[in-house]
C-alpha cells in the first residue's frame, strides 16, 4: 500500500497553524489509537477542496460541521455554539466526540468507572472552553486575556518565523504541526494524570477524615490534593497532616476560600520564623522543625510530632478567637 492509499486520511487546513487545529489532532490520535503519520494514517494539512472530500476525519477547514460524516469546522455560518452562546473552535468540537475516548485511553483499562467522562467534562470546562475563546475571540465571561504563556501562544510559537526556510513551499510548517502537536500532547497527558490523581484523591481524603479523631485536624498517609475535597464536601478542617516526600511530616493550614492565602487559623505567631531549637522550645514539641513566617505551613520530624503540633495551634487560635471576641466593642 502506498502512503497516498493509507487510511484514515486526516485532513486540516495547511498554512499557519493554531491551538484548536493542533489539539484536535492530538485528540484523534490518542483517541483512535495512531502513532504517527505516514505510519497507521495519513495527516494532510491542504486547502485543496478535493482532497478535503476525501478525508475521513476533517477539522477546522471545509465549511461543515457534521459529526455524522466527521467533519468539524467551525468557519461556516450556523457554525454550532456553547449552550451560553460561546462559538466553538475545531478542538472544542472534535472534543464533545472524541475527548472521552482519548481520555479513556491516557487512563489505561484500569480505570475507575466513570472516570473518563469526569475528566472529560472538567477539562471541556477549563481548557477546551478557553482554547474555543482564544481561536474565536470571544468570551461570556469577561474581557479575553493573554499573558503570553497561554497554551495557545505556546503552540503559536512552533510556527516558522516569516524568514525561515521552512515557512514556504508546499509543506510549509508541516514539520512544526508535529512538533507542536507533540507538545499540545504532552500537556493533555499530565493534566488528564493529575486530575486522575485528584480524583483518587478524594476517596482517600473522605475516608480519612471520617476515621479521624478530630474532624478539623485531616490526618493522611502521604501527601496528596486535599483542599478541593474540603471545599467540595464542606468540611470543618482546619489543619492537614501528612508525610512529606523528604521523610518529615507536614502541618498545611486550610484556606478560607478557594484561591485566598489566607488561613482559617493561621499557625501561632509565636512560632513564626523560629529555628529549629527554638521553635522546639516555644512550641513544647521537642521535634519541631519550621513554621513559615507567614503561619501557613509548619513540619516535624514525627507523625506525633505534627499531630501535637496541630492540637496546639487549634488550642491557642481558640483561645485567641475567644480574646478577641471579648474585648471587641459591643456591637449595639
Amino acid at each position: 500500500m502506498s502512503s497516498g492509499d493509507l487510511r484514515p486520511l486526516l485532513v486540516t487546513h495547511s498554512g499557519k497553524f493554531h491551538c484548536d487545529e493542533v489539539f484536535a489532532y492530538g485528540v484523534l490520535k490518542l483517541a483512535l489509537g495512531l502513532t504517527a503519520p505516514g505510519q497507521d494514517h495519513r495527516l494532510v494539512r491542504t486547502r485543496d477542496s478535493k482532497i478535503i472530500e476525501s478525508g475521513d476525519i476533517v477539522w477546522d477547514v471545509g465549511t461543515i460541521f457534521d459529526p455524522a460524516v466527521s467533519r468539524f469546522d467551525h468557519h461556516q455560518r450556523g457554525a454550532p455554539t456553547r449552550p451560553d452562546g460561546t462559538p466553538y473552535s475545531a478542538a472544542g468540537l472534535i472534543w464533545q466526540v472524541y475527548g472521552v475516548r482519548a481520555i479513556a485511553a491516557l487512563l489505561g483499562p484500569d480505570a475507575v468507572p466513570g472516570m473518563a467522562e469526569a475528566i472529560a467534562g472538567e477539562l471541556d470546562e477549563s481548557v477546551l472552553r478557553r482554547i474555543d475563546e482564544l481561536d474565536n475571540g470571544v468570551s461570556t465571561r469577561g474581557p479575553l486575556q493573554d499573558d503570553g504563556l497561554s497554551l495557545g501562544r505556546l503552540i503559536g510559537d512552533f510556527n516558522p518565523t516569516w524568514d525561515s526556510p521552512s515557512a514556504n513551499g508546499p509543506g510549509a510548517g508541516d514539520a512544526a504541526f508535529l512538533e507542536a502537536t507533540e507538545f499540545a500532547a504532552g500537556f493533555l497527558r499530565r493534566r488528564v494524570d493529575g486530575l486522575r490523581a485528584r480524583h483518587l484523591a478524594d476517596g482517600r481524603v473522605l475516608a480519612a477524615h471520617a476515621a479521624g479523631e478530630d474532624p478539623r485536624i485531616l490526618v493522611l498517609d502521604q501527601g496528596m490534593p486535599w483542599k478541593n475535597t474540603v471545599f467540595s464536601h464542606d468540611l470543618p478542617v482546619i489543619y492537614s497532616v501528612s508525610q512529606a516526600s523528604n521523610g518529615n511530616w507536614m502541618v498545611d493550614t486550610m484556606p478560607p476560600e478557594k484561591g485566598s492565602f489566607a488561613q482559617r487559623v493561621p499557625l501561632p505567631a509565636a512560632w513564626a520564623g523560629l529555628e529549629p531549637a527554638a521553635l522546639a522550645a516555644a512550641s513544647g514539641v521537642p521535634d519541631a522543625v519550621f513554621v513559615h513566617v507567614r503561619r501557613f505551613v509548619a513540619s516535624a520530624k514525627s507523625r506525633d510530632g505534627a499531630l501535637t503540633m496541630a492540637r496546639l495551634a487549634l488550642k491557642i487560635g481558640e483561645a485567641e478567637a475567644a480574646a478577641a471576641a471579648d474585648t471587641a466593642p459591643d456591637a449595639g
